[in-house]
């Protein structure tokens, strides 16, 4: 199992547009992980708050970590998300937990909170397992 989830490590860390952005896997295992970033005026808006792109992106490595730590590639099939709060400096963690898992298909849950551990988006995602 240690082995897979290293692997996964590695399969996210060459994620260039999450490592571009300035997103970081701090922890990996079987359905869930949590990621980070660092917010920089890269990530705003014209409004000055963090564009909700990169709030997604972060949601959606978090996500992919998750999923694909059994060692089966899965990408995504559908995914949405909800704006709860917006945000503007600081740290936004992304921590990921599946909610079903079946032979083809399985569903995530990711809850984005500031460094306040105010909750910022909830994203949801349908994923499908090439197996």
């Amino acid at each position: 199992m240690e082995d897979l989830i290293e692997k996964t490590k590695q399969l996210i860390g060459n994620d260039r547009f999450a490592a571009t952005n300035g997103i970081t896997l701090e922890s990996v295992s079987m359905g869930s992980a949590v990621a980070k970033m660092t917010i920089n005026e890269q990530h705003y808006n014209g409004l000055g708050t963090v564009q909700g792109g990169a709030i997604f992106t972060l949601a959606d490595l978090c996500s992919a970590a998750a999923s694909n730590a059994y060692g089966i590639p899965t990408v995504a099939l559908s995914c949405n998300i909800n704006f709860i709060k917006a945000t503007r400096s600081g740290v936004l963690t992304a921590r990921a937990s599946e909610i079903y898992r079946r032979r083809t298909v399985a569903g995530y849950e990711v809850k984005i909170y500031d460094q306040d551990d105010n909750l910022i988006a909830v994203f949801n995602t349908t994923s499908y397992i090439k197996n």
